[in-house]
């Protein structure tokens, strides 16, 4: 996962109305009396009306003097809750870890408040004693990298408030953020600006095993013939057009582009904000705007070999919009940010990048063409797509956030562990959705790698990926754990939460789940599941949320949805208890 939130300097963000309740969709919840148009209120008075409550309940909230809250989202729930998200500065300054969301009744009444920090944000020490250019100069001698302008921050993230600088730093594997103590001039922090699919921790172990990720192509190859665009010859352009795609993972796909004249078409679709897929050319850039266009005279991309530079662009594009598509028709999300604004993809990204990466920098997917050695191929396969995108979707919401990072840029603890997790929950919905035969949906993630083991990461049973030692339950060593082992834990119990447990076969692929206390879990659906983790995510979960938050989290959302009397209740908290995810193991420096 990458670290949205202590990178983000940025305080001042816009108020975003958006409806993102369930109703006429596939994963509905029961439609209740209760049910109103958001009409009835404003986005303003929602969020006015949350602020005035933030303060009026300080021994809840935590906020206090000199605090200043800005609305990064506002959720308006057809039963009529609502949900105001903050980012919080104090005097002046942003709050690493002083996220919170504020919940109202229909009324606009207080109901109650999930936050990150639980402790005051309020530093014990007001005056830097390093000057900006120390702490730049600490910053990339950390990140190795050139340093731009620090800015002065409260760190709220270990327990404790600190004064600090916060330092981008442009390197030579990418940009990264560093949180520099502005006492000591210690590193507290020095985490990536971009996701990686592949870690480096899974990374090392394929090179020591002499593994390749070395996934199939070419099965687009012997497609029919390209028909060209669908759009007659128009006097006025641009116009939306309809060509197709040979791809490297999936066959021919159908592509909505742009016909900027009459033989002229470029990979963008006007009909999904305009979304587009350009080639980075081997530039290491994360400026989507250096991205050279893909255009065609035929309206045809690709030829579902590595051959070809389209044949990458039209996976890419296809696995954008398939994403797109899940997030709007099941959520009624409007783009990645619910903004509606473009998903944006470069392909050939660097030279021999093995790797795929969400990069909030850019804003965009980005691709390489492996590294020749331990990637064969550009991993521009669909659950990676919708795994990375669904990064980009928590980082505009609730910016989970790794614990630790170390040299290597492996990345740890909890709340890593469950952005991991719900990145690989949501992909392999994303290939549900899809339904592509080319690309058959299952529970596992990275099923197309070419690896051994014939997965990456599985659902049903974790701790069969033994790359990453994945694991299937809850211990206290998963608060340190690295965030691709730990996050097996809650993918666990979104599996039990769906499907149930035991041995059972979905499809083509046979699954054989267990539990930690040997009990038996009925499944609730996968859409039902599906419908309160997501509603978990952008309501419940903050930045810190860990493994025993997000039990509470799903809750809630179950309760919202189902009811607290329902047996979508009562399962949710049965599959938490199946991964070892109980009131009773909580830590006891939370309870």
């Amino acid at each position: 996962m990458r670290s949205a939130h202590i990178r983000s300097v940025a305080v001042a963000v816009a108020v975003v109305a958006v409806a993102t309740g369930l109703a006429d969709t596939a994963l509905a919840g029961p439609t209740t009396g209760a049910q109103q148009t958001a009409a009835a209120t404003t986005a303003a008075q929602v969020v006015q009306a949350a602020r005035a409550a933030a303060f009026a309940h300080a021994t809840a909230t935590g906020v206090g003097a000199g605090d200043e809250l800005q609305a990064q989202d506002v959720m308006i729930d057809p039963e009529g809750a609502r949900h105001v998200r903050f980012v919080r500065t104090h005097r002046g300054m942003p709050v690493l870890g002083g996220d919170l969301v504020v919940h109202l009744s229909r009324r606009l009444a207080y109901t109650g408040v999930t936050r990150a920090a639980d402790h005051t944000v309020k530093p014990a020490v007001t005056e830097a004693k390093l000057t900006a250019e120390q702490a730049e100069e600490k910053a990339a001698s950390a990140a190795g990298g050139e340093a731009g302008t620090a800015q002065l921050v409260v760190d709220a993230r270990d327990g404790a408030a600190a004064l600090a600088y916060q330092v981008p730093v442009d390197g030579d594997s990418g940009s990264s953020t560093v949180v520099v103590d502005a006492l000591t001039g210690k590193v507290r922090s020095n985490t990536p600006d971009s996701d990686q699919f592949l870690s480096p921790k899974v990374l090392k172990t394929l090179r020591r095993r002499g593994e390749t990720v070395d996934p199939a192509t070419g099965i687009g190859a012997q497609a029919e013939a390209f028909a060209g665009s669908s759009v007659a010859a128009a006097p006025h352009y641009p116009v939306t057009a309809h060509g197709s795609g040979k791809s490297l993972f999936v066959g021919k796909v159908a592509l909505t582009t742009t016909q900027t004249a009459r033989t002229s078409f470029l990979l963008k679709d006007p009909t999904r904000y305009g979304t587009e897929t350009r080639d980075a050319k081997g530039k290491e850039t994360e400026s989507f705007a250096q991205g050279t266009k893909f255009t065609s005279t035929t309206d045809s991309w690709g030829n579902g070999a590595t051959t070809n530079r389209g044949s990458a662009a039209a996976d890419a594009q296809y696995g954008i919009t398939e994403t797109l598509d899940f997030y709007k028709k099941t959520f009624g999300r409007k783009g990645i940010a619910n903004n509606s604004k473009p998903a944006r993809a470069m392909v050939h990204w660097g030279n021999k990048v093995g790797n795929a990466f969400w990069d909030s920098t850019c804003g965009c997917m980005l691709y390489g063409d492996g590294d020749g050695q331990e990637i064969k191929k550009p991993l521009v396969v669909l659950d990676v797509t919708g795994h990375e995108l669904t990064h980009g979707v928590v980082d505009a919401t609730a910016k989970l956030e790794p614990t630790r990072v170390d040299n290597d840029g492996n990345q740890f603890g909890e709340p890593g562990a469950l952005n991991e997790s719900l990145a690989d929950i949501f992909g392999s919905n994303v290939e549900f959705f899809a339904n592509n035969p080319k690309n058959p949906p299952n529970y596992l993630l990275g099923e197309k790698l070419g690896l051994a083991q014939k997965f990456l990461r599985r659902l049903d049973h974790p701790s069969l990926d033994v790359l990453e030692g994945t694991v299937d339950y809850w211990s206290p060593a998963v608060e340190d754990a690295e965030v691709h082992a730990g996050s097996g834990v809650s993918s666990h119990a979104f599996y039990l939460l769906a499907e149930g447990s035991g041995r059972k076969t979905i499809g083509a692929t046979t699954y054989d789940s267990p539990t930690y206390d040997g009990s038996t879990v009925t499944g609730i659906g996968r859409a039902k599941a599906t419908a309160i983790f997501y509603r978990a995510l952008t309501r419940y979960m903050v930045s810190s949320t860990d493994f025993h938050d997000a039990r509470i989290a799903t809750l809630k959302a179950a309760t919202d949805l189902y009811g607290a009397s329902s047996a979508e209740y009562r399962t949710v908290d049965q599959a938490w208890a199946a991964v070892n995810v109980t009131v009773a193991d909580t830590p006891a420096a939370r309870r």
